[in-house]
């Protein structure tokens, strides 16, 4: 359960707070919703309340957390697949729509290790810049720190 003013995170949209919660009669039954706002954006959502748990919703990761997030980002002993840049694009989406802290952490990874080797499709940068806008908004909140800064941590990661 959420309450006014908390900060949440919805798979693939990021970061938002959750700026009221309504009930709304829909069909003639009365259902409960949590209203967003998506801070990257400034788009609202409407969530249901019963289902919110289902559709990936979740509190910002604690700050003990993060440091597994670090973890997944410094690994380098990892093998990418060769595999077609679409395949891949839709393999890293999958991963993203999850919600997951830690897959979009493998997904900025990956792309940032990939990178290195070859250029990255359009489609693949646009990912890459989405994985770390996830990031490094959830992380400068788990972390109270600025987002610049965080966003020069994980930069550093990969130079």
């Amino acid at each position: 359960m959420f309450l006014e003013g908390d900060m949440a995170v919805y798979p693939a949209h990021g970061v938002g707070l959750i700026e009221a919660i309504e009930t709304q009669t829909i069909g003639g039954v009365g259902q409960s919703f949590y209203v967003m706002k998506i801070l990257d954006n400034d788009m609202t959502i409407m969530i249901p309340t019963a289902t919110s748990a289902n559709v990936g919703l979740r509190a910002i990761i604690s700050s003990d957390e993060v440091a597994k997030v670090i973890e997944i980002l410094m690994e380098r002993d990892i093998k990418i697949t060769a595999q077609t840049w679409n395949r891949r694009y839709r393999e890293y989406m999958e991963k993203i729509k999850t919600g997951s802290v830690f897959e979009v952490a493998v997904v900025l990874r990956d792309l940032f290790l990939l990178k290195e080797d070859k250029d990255l499709s359009y489609g693949e940068r646009k990912m890459m810049d989405t994985a770390k806008n996830l990031l490094v908004k959830e992380l400068s909140l788990a972390k109270q720190m600025e987002e610049e800064l965080i966003e020069q941590q994980i930069q550093n990661l990969f130079c």
